[in-house]
Formats: structure tokens, C-alpha cells, sequence
């Protein structure tokens, strides 16, 4: 048996606009079931907002996501910022994504860094080749890493 897991992220009316973001970031697509889709009337207040979507690239990238239904204030973001040279946040989750070498993180990392706080630059590390740490403009906060020379 095999298992998979996928980061599946709650938005509140952003989904859609997130999941095409990350997709592109990615060089993927994405795809969005409303509630409309499934029967919700038209004109209800969810009835355009993403119920099921996705975003997916070939080189593995994938993460989930969807609207909360009856919500549509922006979540409150998580503070996640440097102190001392230490990471300090309150996030209860990163979404991480890495790869084998600078050249093949740099540009998900270049197009997530678009409208967003970077915390720790892409850069060589003590454990790593590359890493860096940003919230982006939706408010996840990803980390990326490059895999160190074995």
C-alpha cells in the first residue's frame, strides 16, 4: 500500500485566485469545482467560491484548496518573522517544497516571492545548499530547500 499525503489550504473567497497563482509558480495548471458546480444555487453568497480545487505541476508539485463556506474576511495571518537569528512564528503549519539543486528551486521561489514577506532569503545555509523562507501574499508561509550534496 502506498499513501500520499497533500497540503489542502483554507481561503476565504482567495482559492481560486491562489491556486492559479500557484500553479503558475509552479508551471502547472490548476482546477476549481464551485459550489455552484454541485447544485448550490446561483446568486447564494458561496455559490461562485471553490469547493474543491487543486493546483499541479509535472514535477511533482501539488497542493489542495478551498473556500470556507459562509466566510469571507481574510483569515488573520500568522506572524512568522527573524529574532535573533532564530525563525520565530506562530503559524501552525509551512508548506515546504525542495528540490536537487538552486537552479531548480529558484524560480517557484522568484514567482512565490511576488507580493510576499520574504523571512529568510534563498541563500546557502548550514544544512543546506539553499533555503529560504517567505509568507507569501495569501498568507502561507512556504519554506524551500536544496537537497545538501550526498
Amino acid at each position: 500500500m502506498t499513501l500520499t499525503t497533500t497540503t489542502h489550504l483554507n481561503f476565504h473567497g482567495e482559492a481560486r485566485e491562489a491556486l492559479a497563482f500557484y500553479a503558475a509558480a509552479f508551471g502547472g495548471d490548476s482546477t476549481v469545482t464551485t459550489y455552484g458546480d454541485l447544485g448550490m444555487p446561483a446568486g447564494l453568497p458561496d455559490s461562485d467560491k471553490v469547493v474543491f480545487g487543486a493546483a499541479f505541476s509535472p514535477v511533482g508539485f501539488r497542493v489542495m484548496a478551498y473556500d470556507v463556506p459562509g466566510r469571507s474576511e481574510p483569515r488573520a495571518v500568522a506572524a512568522t518573522h527573524r529574532e535573533n537569528g532564530t525563525t520565530v512564528t506562530d503559524s501552525p503549519f509551512f508548506v515546504a517544497f525542495g528540490g536537487d539543486s538552486l537552479g531548480e528551486v529558484t524560480g517557484p521561489w522568484t514567482a512565490l516571492s511576488e507580493g510576499a514577506t520574504v523571512i529568510e532569503p534563498l541563500a546557502a545555509s548550514a544544512w543546506s545548499p539553499g533555503f529560504g523562507m517567505l509568507t507569501d501574499r495569501f498568507g502561507v508561509t512556504w519554506t524551500v530547500s536544496v537537497a545538501p550534496a550526498s
